[in-house]
């Protein structure tokens, strides 16, 4: 099963995908649970009953816009230098703990929506990443149950103001511009994503592939970022991590490669869709 966030006749809601289109989840109960994240809490609490694959289809294809997945989650933390090929092109040292750093629920935008280059840029860099999504609360949670936290996965493009994440060592402006962070399009659950490390991760920009890699070249393991991070801070349905990008970003070719008002990116894993994304001008339409 796999779950959408989306805007249609006027109104935000969520749903389950279908292979045309969309079920109305949040028009047949969204007067108690407005929004997925408070259905991931209330499942997390036992007061749902298992939801059914539905039939049929409240808004086809085309009738909707896609929302960020978790338009409002309470905490998004991503995790940098987790792919080798990544860490060397960065020139980083070997890490004994995850580097993370937080964004904000205004940077995300949805599959097939704009991700924004700020007026004050043209430095703005593409990764593609697979995003976690949490299903159940965690304080303290070890290695070996940590994947019982998971509601399932998405795909993130954690697009990157590269002077201003360069003004000091610190990451915070670069990543927390309004409409940079692509995030969707659906949320899969474990079951139907399956087996993680050989699927594929890759990034294409106007139809190039500029990003590749597996979801096992991640040199933190999923379970291993959740137990590190709910060692400090406690974890909450609807809460989003973004598990780090693969080798290739534009920043380190020779020229820089950035996106540019017109183009279009692509993140896709093997299993788990893709999401793609037009880059705009702030102030264009």
């Amino acid at each position: 099963m796999a779950f959408v966030s989306f805007r249609a006749e006027g109104r935000s809601s969520y749903g389950i995908a279908r292979p045309d289109g969309v079920f109305d989840l949040g028009g047949r109960i969204g007067s108690t649970l407005p929004d997925l994240r408070s259905l991931l809490t209330a499942q997390s609490l036992g007061l749902l009953a298992p939801l059914q694959e539905p039939t049929t289809t409240d808004y086809a294809s085309g009738e909707f816009t896609y929302l960020p997945i978790l338009p409002n989650p309470s905490k998004i933390i991503c995790v940098g230098l987790n792919y080798e090929e990544h860490r060397l092109e960065t020139h980083r040292p070997v890490a004994t703990h995850p580097t993370l750093f937080t964004r904000w629920a205004d940077t995300l935008t949805g599959h097939n929506t704009p991700m924004i280059l700020p007026s004050n840029s043209s430095s703005f860099d593409f990764e593609g990443e697979l995003a976690v999504i949490i299903g159940k609360p965690g304080y303290h949670v070890p290695e070996d149950r940590a994947l019982e936290l998971v509601a399932g996965y998405s795909l993130f493009n954690d697009g990157s103001i590269r002077d201003w994440q360069l003004h000091n060592s610190q990451y915070t402006p670069g990543k927390n511009f309004p409409a940079t962070a692509g995030f969707g399009p659906e949320l899969v659950t474990p079951q139907e994503a399956g087996a993680l490390p050989q699927k594929a991760i890759q990034t294409r920009l106007n139809g190039e592939l500029v990003q590749s890699g597996h979801l096992g070249d991640m040199i933190f393991s999923i379970p291993r970022i959740l137990a590190y991070i709910t060692a400090f801070t406690p974890l909450a349905p609807g809460d989003v991590i973004a598990t780090g990008t693969p080798g290739g970003v534009g920043f380190k070719r020779e020229p820089p490669l950035f996106m540019r008002h017109g183009d279009t990116v692509t993140i896709s894993i093997d299993g788990i869709g893709s999401l793609t994304n037009a880059i705009q001008q702030a102030g264009s339409n």
